[in-house]
């Protein structure tokens, strides 16, 4: 083996972007006394910061996943290295074993045998109908009864470790000094935030929701990956694949469309939104025409005909891609600008009546006595005051774009058949359900992580609404 060679994928420059822009904006925020006065208001909200606790979790798996290599073969000495077909990210180097050690077809969840039963040669017995022991899961076990008990001792260890390792860092959090909000008061003379403050819930960020959610993902994921080098946690599929990667998979697929598309539709969005309240006249007529028209169209046929089209493209240019990640990843940015295309109309249309709103207020009629340029006053007085706006409807939005997604590929118009997503797991476990016995885990388990992230996403965007918007201050 003579190392790798590094992928940059198109949505992985957009994912290191978008984080990159967002610890900008972060730096933008910390000084902006308003904005910074806000955020406080999102971190003081318990619910707010167990949601970002586990969004958080999410985007450790989504960053993993996004840094891609190819592994070289090996070759002769002198020769050129040639790298092979199939890209690999760090997350899958991390958890490699869910990777490769792939069963024959399915496995229940922490099973030592095949879920269907095979006609096997016995010598001495003849033929015999059982379920046959997996080649990977519980292997190491000379006797499939002590499963149970293996597993609840594996489970044991872990979940100590992750209490121990808890507690450190709650011993860390409890003996840092926290600021009183007070901008007076020197940062020495901060107090200890302590024990009885901390879970009594007098910090002013709060501490107690944050710690005590990172205890409830320890102890789910340390015993969870601790097992899953030695069983199947989620079962496997039809093809015999691990269920728990291909949720780990999901994971970056589902973040990307829902941060790609709010990174399309945010600019369309914010520009003609402000532009058709702020002019009005011709202007705002002809904005208000186009997303009206745009609405008049089912989106999922818009959608539909629109990723046809591309997939087209694709099919009759198969030079342009040297593996099938990139041409797996065309389209699901495909798929985004399309959805950021055909999502803005909301957004837009509220922008454009709050605009209407604040062009009519004294300060901007003075700013338009004095000459001001319009450009001028959007940008200084106009878009300011619609931030709040623009950061709840984003926060809520995407949730329901990780749900459009599952639909769009549940129906075949979404992601890239070779990518795995929560929409084409839903879609390969639906035949699933029809047979005999039932195969239920695949289906449980992508619906399960997608309910998760949508229910931490809408939580966190009901802290954001409550802190930005002016009506509940």
């Amino acid at each position: 083996m003579n190392g790798f060679q590094i992928v940059v994928l198109w949505s992985d420059v957009l994912v290191w972007l978008l984080l990159a822009s967002g610890i900008g904006v972060g730096v933008l925020i910390a000084r902006s006394p308003p904005l910074l006065a806000a955020w406080r208001r999102v971190g003081a909200s318990r619910a707010g910061m167990a949601s970002a606790t586990v969004l958080l979790a999410f985007l450790g798996i989504g960053l993993l996943d996004s840094l891609h290599y190819r592994v070289a073969l090996d070759g002769k000495p002198g020769e050129k290295t040639q790298y092979a077909i199939e890209v690999l990210s760090l997350l899958d180097a991390l958890v490699g074993p869910l990777r490769t050690e792939n069963e024959k077809t399915y496995s229940a969840p922490f099973a030592t045998h095949l879920y269907a039963k095979e006609t096997i040669e016995r010598p001495g017995q003849g033929t015999l109908r059982e379920f046959p022991r997996l080649r990977f899961g519980g292997s190491h076990l000379a006797d499939p009864v002590a499963a149970p008990a293996d597993i609840a001792a594996t489970a044991a260890a872990a979940a100590a470790l992750a209490v121990l390792g808890w507690l450190a860092l709650v011993a860390l959090v409890a003996n840092r000094r926290e600021n009183p909000g007070d901008p007076t008061v020197d940062r020495q003379n901060w107090p200890k935030i302590g024990w009885s403050r901390l879970w009594r819930g007098e910090t002013v960020f709060a501490w107690n929701a944050v710690l005590l959610t990172l205890l409830l993902i320890l102890l789910t994921l340390l015993p969870l990956f601790a097992l899953a080098g030695d069983y199947h946690v989620f079962g496997t599929d039809k093809v015999g694949q691990d269920v728990l990667y291909q949720i780990l998979k999901s994971v970056r697929t589902a973040l990307i469309i829902g941060l790609v598309t709010t990174l399309v539709m945010l600019p369309v969005a914010v520009l003609l939104g402000i532009v058709a309240g702020y002019f009005r006249g011709w202007v705002d007529d002809l904005i208000q025409y186009l997303y009206t028209v745009l609405n008049s169209i089912p989106g999922v046929l818009l959608i539909a005909a629109a990723v046809l089209m591309m997939q087209v493209v694709i099919d009759t240019h198969p030079q342009w891609f040297a593996t099938a990640a990139e041409r797996a990843d065309l389209r699901l940015l495909a798929l985004c600008f399309i959805l950021g295309i055909t999502s803005w109309t909301g957004l837009c249309r509220l922008l454009r009546g709050e605009t209407l709103k604040l062009r009519e207020l004294e300060y901007i009629q003075a700013a338009q006595a004095f000459g001001v340029s319009s450009w001028r006053i959007i940008l200084r007085h106009i878009l300011p005051n619609l931030m709040h706006i623009v950061i709840i409807a984003l926060v809520m939005d995407f949730s329901g774009l990780v749900l459009a997604e599952a639909v769009l590929s549940y129906v075949g118009i979404g992601v890239d058949p070779t990518m795995t997503s929560f929409g084409t797991m839903i879609n390969n476990a639906r035949m699933e359900l029809g047979r005999e016995p039932v195969v239920w885990w695949s289906l449980a388990a992508a619906f399960a992580a997608m309910f998760i992230l949508v229910l931490a996403a809408n939580l966190f965007a009901d802290a954001v609404r409550d802190a930005f918007d002016p009506r509940a201050a």
